[in-house]
């Protein structure tokens, strides 16, 4: 018997839409699914999540010092002519970055390895609209959410991040439902 559930899919298939179910249930911490696709998915969050517990302090912070260009009230770049060509104006400002250590980076790697890029969009207006503008959408770095949210939220918990709650059959193929959240 193998260590897996086959889902009715092709292995290319499976894994797509288990690390896609997994992506959404670290994104948006709840998701509704089948109670065999949430025994699968479960397997691969809880794996991610301790990894990330493991390495979330395991960093160092660096000062630098970055030019950043210097903005009017509108938010446009501030040009000034100099030798007959316009060239924008900088300040330089003194930043505080995290450097991964090798072992969080190794960690990094891993879970976007495993997790889907994710792009935030806008939060509805007071219509209840939600209107997307290529400018307004975010991308999100799914590896430093683990590391921010839910690594210091898991830290004191061996394993157990999430659970199951059964919702009844789906309407078309009585299917068993569920809901998985993280804890």
């Amino acid at each position: 018997m193998p260590g897996y559930r086959k889902l009715g899919r092709t292995s290319s298939q499976r894994k797509a839409m288990l690390r896609n179910l997994a992506t959404q249930l670290l994104y948006h911490g709840k998701i509704q699914t089948t109670e065999t696709r949430a025994k699968e998915v479960r397997r691969i969050a809880e794996k991610l999540i301790t990894l990330a517990v493991k390495e979330k302090d395991n960093f160092t912070t660096v000062t630098v010092t970055a030019k950043v260009p210097q903005k009017d009230r509108d938010g446009k770049r501030i040009k000034v002519e100099e030798n007959g060509r316009k060239v924008t104006q900088y300040n330089e400002v003194e930043k505080d970055i995290k450097k991964d250590s090798p072992t969080r980076l190794a960690a990094r790697r891993k879970m976007l390895s495993v997790l889907y890029p994710v792009t935030s969009t806008p939060k509805p207006d007071a219509n209840g609209r939600i209107r997307r503008k290529r400018s307004e959408s975010k991308p999100v770095d799914m590896a430093s959410l683990m590391f921010d949210k839910w690594a210091p939220r898991y830290s004191g918990r061996n394993g157990g991040y999430t659970r199951i709650i059964k919702m009844g059959p789906r309407r078309g193929d009585a299917a068993e439902m569920v809901l998985l959240e993280l804890v």
